[in-house]
């Protein structure tokens, strides 16, 4: 293992101190994100995915909270069932339980795809139709790169705000990170996380070969920053080992595919970058884990905290990101009601980088005992366990 324990620790007291954005800069210029004296009008909400992903609901229900904290809604609790498979009960949830004067969440406007190819470009024209010709949809909240994708080239003039994508430029969502291309469409863009979770994860480790599974597709390499990974890799000297799933989500193949990755490849590396895919689920994770701790590989989470509760050894910490992802989403959408065009609204926003940290699992794998103390008392969210999921 490389690196001083003096190298880590001004790494992560650099870290854990550094503020993030979410800043006006790039407005073009300034919008209230209060609620105005007068209603004119509830504002009817859509939603659409291309499947379920553990981070949807976690950022529907931030933006949520924020938007009652800025006062678009009345307070509220939001039920959470951690093992559900879908966001469909969640939405209606909020669609028979938000009171607000200004917005409503439109029970029959959710859409979502499964991960099913063969519907995506109907349910897409089913959509673009609404949107288009009933004009009873005056928002939509676009989760992931399929919908961000789908909705963002379709020429609409209904407001979109696209959540949880990985690199919507990338994805071909937004023109650039300064500019959506479209008046109609607003994405979070966060350039540099890819390189903090990369560069932290190798900082900490100092790993020569790092294992990495992923889905060859545009949009599956986008997901896992492997573009990124690629470039760091070059950058710092380390190699990638890589192994590919097949698309489609958690299918019986993907799902085989993907702990059949994590076998072959925990022999030949001494780092495992776990990136975020829907065969990466609860039913996988242990078998991944498993294969890794087998031979005392490392495992970086993409995804975030969940992961390093259930056995990964580190990542970002999901909690603060999701907060800060929420509230974003929140003020854009506020703007936009209150008269901006979401072109004209600040797309960049930096989450703050704080790690979360498995003790149990650092033990597991004999990690080196300086940076096990370092880790144990610096991470923002330090787990003794690891939870087996249910």
């Amino acid at each position: 293992m490389k690196g001083s324990f003096h190298k880590i620790l001004i790494y992560i007291v650099l870290t854990l101190s550094v503020s993030f954005s979410i800043g006006f800069a790039a407005d073009k210029k300034p919008y209230p994100t209060s609620p105005p004296a007068k209603v004119t009008k509830k504002w009817r909400i859509g939603y659409y995915e291309g499947g379920f992903y553990k981070d949807y609901p976690k950022t529907v229900i931030a933006t949520i909270r924020s938007l009652s904290e800025l006062g678009w809604i009345e307070p509220l609790t939001i039920p959470w069932q951690e093992n559900e498979k879908d966001t469909r009960k969640l939405w209606a949830w909020l669609a028979g339980n938000v009171k607000s004067r200004y917005l409503e969440f439109v029970p029959d406007a959710y859409y979502s795809i499964n991960w099913k190819n063969d519907i995506r470009e109907q349910t897409k024209q089913t959509i673009i139709k609404r949107l288009k010709e009933s004009e009873d949809i005056d928002m939509m909240l676009a989760l992931g790169t399929w919908a961000g994708q789908d909705l963002a080239n379709a020429q609409l003039s209904v407001p979109t705000i696209v959540c949880s994508v990985s690199d919507p430029v990338s994805s071909k969502i937004v023109l650039n990170a300064e500019d959506s291309g479209s008046d109609y469409i607003h994405a979070l863009v966060d350039p540099k996380k890819p390189a903090r979770q990369i560069c932290s994860f190798h900082d900490v480790i100092g790993f020569k070969k790092v294992g990495v599974s992923y889905i060859d597709t545009v949009a599956g390499r986008s997901y896992a920053y492997i573009e990124e990974l690629r470039k760091i890799a070059k950058e710092r000297k380390f190699e990638i080992a890589e192994c590919h799933v097949p698309d489609g989500g958690a299918t019986p193949e993907a799902n085989a595919k993907v702990i059949e990755c994590a076998k072959m490849l925990a022999p030949k590396i001494d780092a495992f970058y776990l990136t975020t895919m829907g065969c990466v689920n609860k039913e996988t994770l242990p078998q991944i884990i498993s294969a890794m701790n087998a031979a005392k590989i490392p495992v970086f989470s993409q995804s975030g905290s969940d992961e390093v509760r259930h056995g990964a050894l580190m990542s970002i910490s999901s909690a603060s990101s999701k907060d800060a992802y929420g509230k974003f989403h929140a003020e854009v959408m506020a703007k936009v009601i209150n008269g901006a065009k979401p072109r004209d609204l600040d797309m960049l926003c930096e989450a703050p980088p704080k790690i979360a940290f498995n003790k149990a699992a650092a033990k597991i794998i004999d990690l080196r005992d300086d940076v096990y103390q370092l880790l144990s008392k610096t991470a923002q969210e330090v787990y003794d366990k690891v939870e087996v999921s249910r």
